[in-house]
């Protein structure tokens, strides 16, 4: 049995609340078998939130499991990549770090989201006369397909 899809669909069906969603579901293979469900929401996730989930979940594999398993709810922290397209509408006008799939790292305000593409305000230095990047930074509007995005995180600035 996949225990993955299988868990993923059960907790998407414990989300009572339509703010909420499944961003990833990790299924460790020691036993005891622990389900780690990754749960985000539009305007955030409490503690209460994820404990219910978690006793929607328990409830749900009371006859499926027959070993002993735990259940971890938790949101994903800032060192965890953005994963779904909600994610990226959920942060729009954050400070963003993207790497690209040509290796390239950009930082920028996430201005926009659409279908296939984001649109984020780019820090890029100024250029000198003679060629060379500048100390002034200069924000440009940027359009980058979701394609050429390897992955992206919410960036926190304690100034």
């Amino acid at each position: 049995m996949d225990w993955k899809e299988k868990i993923k669909d059960l907790a998407e069906k414990c989300l009572t609340d339509p703010a909420h969603f499944m961003v990833d579901v990790v299924v460790s293979k020691h036993k005891p078998m622990k389900f780690t469900l990754i749960v985000d929401g539009d305007h955030g996730v409490t503690i209460d939130d994820c404990a219910a989930i978690s006793r929607n979940l328990n409830n749900a594999l009371e006859n499926l499991v027959e070993d002993h398993y735990t259940i971890e709810v938790t949101t994903p922290g800032l060192d965890h990549p953005l994963a779904t397209h909600r994610q990226y509408v959920k942060n729009t006008g954050r400070q963003m770090k993207i790497h690209l799939t040509d290796k390239k790292i950009i930082h920028g305000v996430l201005r926009d989201v659409a279908t296939e593409k984001i649109i984020i305000d780019e820090e890029v230095k100024a250029g000198l006369p003679t060629g060379k990047a500048g100390k002034k930074t200069e924000i440009k509007p940027r359009e980058i397909p979701f394609t050429e995005i390897e992955k992206a995180f919410v960036t926190v600035s304690f100034k």
